[in-house]
């Protein structure tokens, strides 16, 4: 990662062309090619390319004056430059970032499952687990848990439930219910928001909701408005 603030204009040309006059900006060249320009406030660049592209330094023209450095950056595919003037350097450092690995989600519908797996009795009483991720014809069911009065019961898990949901919920539970070692079966539709017509749907298909609460299942306080 190259950072460099400057004093500079941008010009691009291609399928628009644009120019940013000359202020002082920050330019970031990525290792993967990316030249990006950011000015003091914003997190969205003024303007950028993306990779595949290539940066070279080019003299000066006559016309460029108080130019101390050219860069032209042009993208492999399209043939779109940046024509970058640069008037000022007041920073230029290269740093070596390493891989990174990138955006961890917290919440998503894999830790709702485990956190589910894990703590059945949100679902019922006296339930245990069978296996997550119970595979089938047409796709892996969730969680499968095992009633103590008999039959088993197929969990959908969802951050937001909607009807889609639902439905293949419903397509699991037609499937699993042919199985005479699992039948009969249930179907609990389990997410941290369900939508009033999914829940609707679920009711007229003897599907029970459970709304869950990540907060709480992770041991923290949610913060959420309780009756009691």
């Amino acid at each position: 990662m190259r950072l460099v603030i400057a004093r500079c204009s941008v010009d691009y040309t291609g399928r628009l062309n644009t120019h940013l006059p000359p202020a002082t900006r920050l330019i970031m060249v990525k290792a993967d090619g990316t030249v990006a320009f950011h000015r003091d406030i914003q997190h969205q660049p003024l303007n950028w390319m993306s990779p595949p592209c290539t940066l070279t330094v080019i003299e000066p023209g006559e016309d460029d004056i108080d130019v101390v450095e050219k860069w032209r950056v042009t993208h492999a595919k399209t043939g779109d430059e940046l024509t970058i003037r640069i008037y000022e350097v007041l920073h230029d450092s290269s740093h070596e970032l390493g891989v990174d690995p990138g955006l961890v989600k917290d919440g998503v519908e894999a830790d709702l499952q485990r956190l589910l797996a894990e703590q059945v009795g949100v679902i019922g009483e006296n339930l245990t687990l069978v296996r997550r991720e119970f595979p089938t014809a047409i796709g892996p069911v969730d969680l499968l848990l095992r009633n103590p009065e008999g039959g088993t019961i197929a969990v959908e898990v969802k951050r937001r439930g909607d009807i889609d949901g639902v439905e293949q919920l419903t397509r699991y539970l037609e499937l699993l219910g042919r199985d005479p070692h699992l039948a009969p079966v249930t179907g609990v539709f389990a997410a941290q928001e369900i939508k009033p017509q999914a829940k609707v749907l679920a009711t007229d298909r003897g599907i029970r909701c459970v709304t869950l609460d990540y907060d709480e299942m992770k041991g923290i306080e949610s913060g959420a408005p309780r009756l009691f």
